[in-house]
């Protein structure tokens, strides 16, 4: 029997991430910006399905976060996946520019915070800490 992988599927190196965003174009960004770096990703459109997709058992490398999404925002997923124990790499990506509105993003839980738009080198940028 094949040994099962942190992400509970097949043992396999490679990098899987999840996108977290309400805007139907950012994802479509994020998923081909990681999908040109070999990483497989899902995207889930709130933080609520976020949260859910990690209860089902799968877990991921990296989390792009939005901070503003109907049902529950970034900013409370974050929080809630750090109390659940998930390690994972959870990179904030909002428009927002306010200092407060983003210490609180950070101190709910972030590893690193980017302006969106979201481009290929902040991506890496981000990729090259969990690697590091």
């Amino acid at each position: 029997m094949a040994a099962q992988g942190r992400h509970g599927g097949q043992e396999s190196n490679k990098m899987t991430a999840l996108v977290v965003d309400d805007n139907t174009v950012n994802r479509m960004i994020h998923h081909r910006l990681l999908d040109n770096l070999g990483i497989e990703n899902v995207a889930v459109v709130n933080g609520k399905e976020a949260v859910d997709i990690h209860c089902s058992g799968k877990t991921f490398d990296l989390i792009l976060m939005d901070m503003d999404m109907p049902v529950m925002n970034g900013i409370e997923a974050t929080r809630q996946l750090r109390e659940m124990g998930i390690r994972s790499m959870i990179a904030g990506v909002s428009t927002r520019s306010m200092e407060r509105e983003i210490r609180e993003f950070i101190e709910a839980g972030l590893d690193d915070y980017q302006e969106k738009p979201l481009t290929m080198s902040k991506l890496i940028s981000i990729v090259h800490k969990i690697n590091g």
